[in-house]
């Protein structure tokens, strides 16, 4: 390399900036990695947890309901490690024949005290810190309620780390105790947010850097233990006498949406997945938006074998539906453009370039009613 020439300066790593290049001195990055059995072996060796059985174990139904249309179950099962996940499944009122299905996948919104409450609705009211993140994310309504009313059977899990899959508080504190009391203290409350809960948060926002620690040395990675969790969710939709289940797909925004990139990529019964405000090249994170994210979108060594949205695409021709917010504070729009014509192009080189679909709308990060639709009327045409 010349020296007379300078590298970009990138402002997160100052004098540091020349690493970049040198890290892609060192071996390729972000290679394109085509869609296909091999690209999806390589998915599932560098999540890690894809090995074993992937069954729900000693599954119980907790309680049932019916509600504004839709009839409601709580069910619980053990994954075979800490406390049992929640989940729950909804459908329409009244349905006597098998539908199908979807996979509803909470997000991450560095809120982990709730999981599945934040995008479904159980027998009673959701509290009001609920009602103002749903305002804020998804139009102000439980859209998993909403797609249960279009005609199908809609299971919304608790995943590892968040809601009945979440650390104990207790535990979290013995080792970020300092830093999130110094966090609280330094950053006044919301009003309608209950210091239990913000607490709560905060502990689990520093505690996944130690979990990411431990997938690490464990030998997997946390976005491999989510989509391990979610695969035997997904095993348990299947079992279901109510379920078609040849029509199954997912669908979630922001860490939901990476949830859904990840399950896509690594169940071949998912027959359509929607990811919304998570679909980004790795190139256009850089400098801006890597410590805003979790550390399931950085599965450890990916970046050598392909880029995000190759994983997301490896499994095509299988139906894929990414919405990108135009206005999302959390990517560049120069990266979301590169991972919509990197899509495209992975599609074709699939001989299905139809079966790709991406759609833009402007706005900050959410997946509001008018997506909310379009993601709808997608499913449908897939799966129904």
């Amino acid at each position: 390399m010349d020296a007379t020439i300078k590298p970009q300066l990138y402002r997160h790593l100052g004098i540091f900036s020349d690493w970049v290049g040198e890290a892609r001195r060192q071996g390729p990055l972000y290679p394109e990695a085509t869609p296909g059995r091999a690209t999806q072996r390589l998915v599932r060796e560098t999540l890690g947890f894809c090995n074993r059985p992937e069954e729900p174990r000693d599954v119980r139904v907790e309680s049932v309901w019916e509600r504004a249309g839709v009839a409601g179950e709580e069910v619980s099962w053990s994954v075979g490690y800490g406390p049992r996940t929640h989940a729950y499944v909804l459908k329409p009122a009244g349905a006597q024949a098998p539908l199908p299905a979807v996979v509803a996948l909470h997000d991450h919104g560095a809120f982990k005290f709730y999981g599945k409450e934040k995008i479904a609705d159980g027998p009673v009211d959701p509290s009001p810190v609920l009602v103002e993140y749903r305002n804020t994310c998804y139009g102000g309504r439980a859209y998993a309620n909403a797609l249960a009313r279009e005609g199908f059977v809609v299971l919304a899990p608790d995943t590892f780390l968040w809601g009945s899959r979440g650390f104990p508080l207790e535990v979290m504190l013995d080792q970020v105790g300092d830093a999130t009391a110094a966090l609280l203290d330094a950053s006044p409350l919301a009003d309608d947010t209950p210091f239990e809960i913000a607490r709560y948060n905060t502990a689990a926002g520093f505690h996944e850097h130690i979990v990411s620690k431990y997938c690490n040395v464990l030998g997997t990675t946390m976005a491999g233990v989510v989509a391990h969790e979610d695969r035997i969710a997904v095993n348990y939709l299947l079992a279901r006498p109510d379920v078609l289940p040849a029509r199954v797909g997912c669908v979630g925004l922001s860490g939901g949406g990476n949830r859904a990139a990840l399950l896509n990529a690594t169940h071949d019964r998912i027959a359509a997945a929607v990811i919304v405000g998570l679909m980004c090249t790795y190139a256009g994170l850089l400098d801006h938006h890597i410590s805003t994210h979790t550390w399931m979108l950085f599965p450890f060594g990916w970046a050598r074998h392909g880029d995000w949205p190759d994983l997301a695409a490896c499994r095509a021709p299988s139906p894929l539906l990414v919405q990108y917010d135009l206005n999302d504070e959390l990517f560049t729009p120069e990266g979301m453009a590169a991972a919509h014509a990197r899509l495209t192009r992975l599609f074709a080189d699939a001989a299905a370039p139809d079966a790709y679909t991406g759609q833009l709308y402007p706005g900050p990060h959410r997946f509001d009613l008018t997506m909310q639709a379009a993601a709808f009327t997608w499913l449908k045409q897939r799966l129904k």
